[in-house]
């Protein structure tokens, strides 16, 4: 009687470990997509805000080439590589290739001024400009991510507001 008592509660305690576990994986599950959903949706209004349609195929034909440093082409861009490329195919603008020379042909803006098409230079090293985007709309912006490829982000996450060191528009 004792060893089948045993037996029950080890049942029990299993189910019960098990039932924990599943839990956990779905509130896990769960606002992992609530958080991808929200984003994907506020990536959705921003690009279906742009202004000029051939930014807008640009932007969804380069969608999710991921990242080479070097690379100009769809087996893979860096940040200053797409810049250089959507400006010039987008705007007929000429930029420099990297990103700290593209950083030195800008007229100076406050985030407040920025129009679709301007540039937005970060120092995620902490000194010079290693990084540029393109703003959109609406506080958002496009460019090529180290981890993620080529897309659309949130201006205003705090990572990007602490790298962020100059923003504004191509001199002419």
């Amino acid at each position: 009687m004792m060893a089948t008592n045993h037996t029950v509660l080890k049942g029990r305690f299993k189910s019960l470990l098990f039932l924990m576990v599943l839990m956990v994986l779905v509130a896990c599950s769960s606002r992992r997509k609530t958080v991808s959903t929200t984003t994907a949706a506020r990536t959705a209004v921003a690009m279906s805000n742009l202004k000029s349609k051939p930014l807008y195929r640009f932007i969804n034909d380069w969608t999710g080439v991921k990242y080479r440093l070097g690379g100009l082409d769809k087996r893979g861009i860096d940040c200053s590589g797409f810049a250089f490329l959507l400006q010039k195919n987008i705007y007929g603008n000429d930029l420099p290739r990297r990103s700290s020379d593209q950083a030195t042909v800008i007229r100076t803006k406050s985030i407040g001024q920025l129009k679709e098409g301007d540039l937005i230079f970060f120092s995620f090293g902490g000194g010079a400009v290693d990084h540029v985007g393109i703003y959109l709309n609406n506080n958002y912006f496009v460019h090529a991510s180290t981890t993620r490829g080529v897309v659309v982000d949130d201006l205003s996450l705090p990572a990007y507001q602490r790298a962020m060191v100059k923003a504004g528009s191509i001199k002419n």
